[in-house]
């Protein structure tokens, strides 16, 4: 196990980037590192070039802190293994073809609960057949005719222990009828209406996903925009000093202001995907703790229901036990000598000897 403080490990599209997510919570509230840096425009040509080594690295439209210059993150629930903390990256599925969400693979998991769940309630509903199966046969079988001739103590005994099966089948019915009403019953109906929320769930964080990535697409166009402005300046500067155009001041100045109208545009783009990135951040921390929270749920109520089945089988091996208590009661005052009177009694044919004949 990790130590609470250690840094995780993302893996993203094939690299591996140590360190909790781009965001962080600070003293209960969530919010944005915003990287320090220059405030100028980017569209002034005092701006200075971008740096050889970069601060962050953006894969599939997310902005990740560049793992050369790692910043260090807290997780946001150190030593808590939760949702929120291991689940920004997005994953190349079994095909290795397409990428899947780290959201994505949480609602899998949900989906595969609840399935799990339900075939759970379809173990308990087969135990069920089996013990109403079982009554059924007990049933019968205590009112077979074999043996039933059998007189004295051990008939009694005998006829004891037939009618312990009619018992026994009552106590394997109710065992049956309370799997049904108080295990499989509530493994069925436990949130019945999962799917449907995990469907608007999906379909939330999705939207906002498309959102930044539509964001992201703005800020790439307006730098590429900002990148022919700069050369468009540089260009009509070059030929105004070497004399090689008949470029006037005002062109030059026109050219400046368009340049720095592309790099006011790239800031103002930049500020709406962070804006983008940063709801889609808070909503998937907040959804992500709500799965957390349904699937302790779900397992918690599964091992209570569990529970309840184990109660009721040692219940049905006690009432079981009682069925069979007279049967022993009588079997211990079998007496093959008390037998041997009564059968004698009932049956005596005559108790004088004969003797000789006498001539």
């Amino acid at each position: 196990s990790k130590p609470a403080n250690s840094p995780s490990v993302l893996t993203v599209n094939g690299y591996y980037i140590s360190g909790s997510p781009v965001h962080q919570l600070d003293s209960g509230h969530m919010s944005l590192r915003k990287p320090s840096g220059d405030t100028q425009s980017p569209g002034s040509p005092a701006a200075p070039r971008r740096q050889s080594k970069e601060s962050s690295l953006t894969i599939n439209c997310v902005t990740f802190p560049h793992p050369d210059v790692m910043p260090e993150q807290q997780l946001l629930k150190p030593s808590e293994w939760s949702y929120c903390d291991y689940f920004w990256a997005d994953k190349k599925d079994s095909q290795g073809n397409n990428t899947v969400s780290g959201f994505e693979i949480l609602l899998q998991k949900q989906l595969k609960g609840k399935q799990m769940q339900k075939e759970m309630a379809e173990f308990v509903r087969e135990r069920i057949k089996i013990e109403e199966e079982y009554a059924k046969n007990l049933s019968k079988l205590s009112q077979n005719s074999l043996a039933a001739q059998e007189e004295g103590t051990l008939g009694e005994a005998w006829a004891q222990l037939k009618k312990s099966l009619a018992d026994e089948a009552e106590v394997h019915l109710k065992f049956s009828s309370k799997l049904q009403s108080e295990v499989e019953k509530p493994l069925l109906n436990f949130r019945e209406n999962f799917k449907k929320d995990m469907k608007k769930c999906d379909h939330h964080i999705a939207d906002l996903r498309k959102h930044l990535a539509s964001r992201y697409s703005a800020v790439e166009k307006a730098r590429k925009a900002l990148t022919e402005r700069q050369k468009d300046l540089e260009m009509k500067t070059q030929q105004l000093e070497v004399k090689l155009s008949n470029k006037t001041e005002e062109e030059i100045k026109k050219a400046r202001r368009k340049s720095t109208q592309a790099g006011d545009d790239l800031m103002r783009c930049v500020d709406l995907y962070n804006q983008a990135q940063s709801k889609w951040f808070e909503e998937m921390v907040t959804t992500t703790l709500e799965l957390e929270r349904l699937e302790v749920e779900r397992v918690e109520m599964i091992r209570q229901h569990l529970c309840q089945y184990t109660q009721l089988r040692h219940e049905t091996d006690m009432f079981n036990q009682s069925t069979v208590e007279l049967v022993d009661q009588l079997l211990r005052k079998v007496d093959p000598a008390k037998d041997r009177e009564l059968w004698v009694k009932e049956h005596k044919t005559g108790d004088i000897r004969p003797v000789d004949m006498e001539i």
